[in-house]
């Protein structure tokens, strides 16, 4: 299953489905069908994804101190890709929607 998330400020951002689901969760967006983050909803989404990074990036630094496995949720695998290089491309998405004042859209394949 693939998310396809569009805008009219940039192309197309397509995740897997697992990783997608935990990046709507983030943005507190229903994960299953179509949705949209509204222009004016864009800050709150940035915020959420920036801080989602840090908390993720501060475990993995004590984590790393105590050589600890990262905690697994119900459907995740370890994985070595973290969520700052996963949230990159829809990151800079919103940031040019929100300049660009218009909304993104998303969908399931």
């Amino acid at each position: 299953m693939l998310y396809r998330f569009r805008s009219k400020a940039t192309g197309d951002v397509v995740m897997l489905g697992k990783h997608a689901r935990r990046v709507l969760a983030i943005l507190g967006k229903d994960p299953d069908g179509p949705g949209i983050v509204l222009p004016e909803q864009i800050p709150a989404s940035i915020a959420a994804l920036r801080a989602a990074v840090a908390q993720e990036e501060a475990w993995r630094a004590a984590s790393a101190a105590q050589k600890d496995e990262p905690p697994q949720t119900h459907d995740e695998e370890r994985d070595d890709v973290t969520l700052r290089m996963r949230v990159a491309p829809l990151l800079d998405m919103l940031q040019r929607c929100e300049r660009a004042g218009c909304e993104i859209v998303w969908g399931v394949e």
